[in-house]
């Protein structure tokens, strides 16, 4: 097995230790994975098995076609939904789904949530769409959410979740915890009035400026993000 394999398999156990421990999940639903560059494999969560007893060896190392390459437990169940996901998006390289209160109401409600923070507009592209139902862990599931994902960074799934993806754990454990946030505030905003959501022109400036100018760190072409 390739060290950073390895290496994934750690962070992946400690990024589904975070989730719960940031109320995104309860009990042992929801799943976290990270795709190994240029080696065509997945890091993904066990199924039904506590975030707090996780160690690096439960975590399963799979290939591009749901094979397990290294692990004796069995992958999460919605496995197919983030191959799907890896398939559709070469640039993807981590999705965590959540069952997150405020966001999951949306999903039940089969309501978009809208752009109306700053925040979502950068780090998700836009409103959250909801993917049609499907029944957890089936091939269509996957399926309607990849078609409703596009190119944005979250998605909802219809009475189930939140699919949130990043270019690693750190970033799609930040799309969930942003579109939880503002979920809520939509919430609380509806009560108080009529929320009033970003217009496109104003979400396309966002999320460009967060790609090309947002934060410390160097990106390609010598550009900081």
């Amino acid at each position: 097995m390739i060290l950073l394999a390895e290496r994934l398999r750690e962070q992946v156990a400690r990024a589904g230790v975070k989730m719960a421990q940031a109320g995104l999940v309860v009990g042992t639903w929801g799943n976290v994975s990270s795709r190994v560059s240029r080696e065509n494999l997945v890091v993904i969560t066990p199924s039904g098995m506590p975030y707090d007893s996780l160690q690096p060896p439960d975590i399963v190392v799979v290939d591009l076609k749901g094979n397990v390459v290294d692990g004796e437990r069995r992958p999460s169940m919605e496995l197919e939904l983030h191959l799907a996901i890896y398939h559709a998006r070469p640039d993807v390289r981590a999705v965590m789904h959540t069952h997150s209160v405020f966001a999951s109401a949306m999903a039940v409600a089969r309501l978009p949530i809208p752009a109306v923070v700053e925040d979502v507009a950068q780090i998700v592209g836009g409103a959250v769409p909801v993917a049609n139902y499907a029944p957890a862990g089936s091939r269509e599931l996957a399926e309607k959410a990849v078609a409703a994902l596009g190119q944005r960074n979250a998605v909802l799934l219809a009475n189930h979740g939140l699919v949130g993806v990043g270019a690693d754990l750190e970033e799609a454990f930040n799309v969930c915890q942003i579109v939880e946030k503002a979920a809520q505030i939509f919430l609380w905003a509806s009560l108080a009035g009529t929320p009033v959501a970003l217009d496109e022109t104003q979400i396309s400036t966002l999320r460009r400026e967060y790609i090309t100018s947002y934060g410390q760190k160097q990106a390609e072409g010598g550009r900081l993000r």
